[in-house]
């Protein structure tokens, strides 16, 4: 099974791939291929439907001018080397240069979690700035909150146009990883200082990126960093996968949360 049993769609804008996708029912969205290739090569990609290829629909643009905006087709090394972060170094941090050099902002954001682990490293590092995405469902376009489109990833299908966000006042991102491995980071904390306050983030501790809001909550009321990390695992259950026990997680987390408050309180 691969694209030879889907029906080809290649839109040559961003109207049109809105258009080619429509309610977006069998519709398999191909941005980089770092994850439909590898089911492509086993044999396990989705027979029949279509596939829509965004590789000329215009969207891998990024326009720093007033407000942040970030084409869904950016691939994560050119998002590297943007130096809006903490999404910059979140992405300089994945994998290795050839996936960087596929893999786009739209895929992590919508990537689901595997058998083997979470997936998404873009996701904490997009919480932490309260990024908005820009999206169409049913062929209509429409621009809502990045905590509100994870929390809706398993129901109505939408297509990912770009992201924007205000660039922070101060930013920080630290991830766990096994370096040289290609595989997706263990956990990873993102923070960021924002018109309304601190944001932190996590990746790597449910199966998407979450909000730390008992560590906010904390900061907010003027906590140190350690009395504030010492709230990170508050309402969180990690589980066991292939990249790190249940465990690990719960030791680990609240070290990267207290190592990325002192880096946005310039430590």
């Amino acid at each position: 099974m691969g694209l030879s049993d889907s029906e080809i769609l290649t839109p040559a804008s961003a109207a049109d791939a809105v258009q080619a996708f429509g309610d977006g029912r069998d519709v398999t969205v191909f941005a980089g291929g770092t994850i439909l290739m590898p089911l492509i090569a086993y044999r396990r990609y989705p027979r029949g439907g279509r596939t829509l290829m965004l590789g000329r629909a215009g969207l891998d643009e990024i326009s720093q001018d007033g407000r942040v905006k970030i084409g869904a087709m950016t691939t994560l090394a050119a998002l590297a080397g943007s130096g809006v972060e903490p999404l910059a170094t979140a992405a300089g941090d994945v994998a290795d240069p050839e996936i960087r050099a596929q893999a786009t902002l739209g895929g992590s954001l919508c990537a689901p979690p595997s058998r083997g682990g979470p997936r998404g490293d873009l996701q904490a590092a997009l919480l932490a700035t309260d990024a908005e995405v820009c999206c169409a469902a049913a062929g209509r376009e429409r621009t809502e909150p990045v905590e509100d489109f994870l929390a809706g990833l398993d129901g109505e299908p939408r297509l990912v146009l770009g992201v924007e966000l205000e660039r922070p006042r101060h930013a920080a991102y630290l991830s766990q990883r096994r370096r040289h491995s290609h595989s997706y980071a263990v956990m990873a904390v993102a923070g960021a200082e924002v018109a309304d306050g601190i944001r932190v983030a996590a990746a790597g501790v449910a199966p998407r990126a979450v909000r730390l809001r008992a560590v906010e909550r904390a900061l907010a009321d003027g906590a140190a960093a350690e009395q504030a990390a010492a709230e990170a695992l508050d309402g969180l259950e990690p589980e066991d996968d292939a990249l790190a026990s249940a465990w690990y997680r719960r030791e680990v987390l609240p070290v990267l949360v207290r190592r990325a408050i002192t880096q946005l309180r310039g430590g």
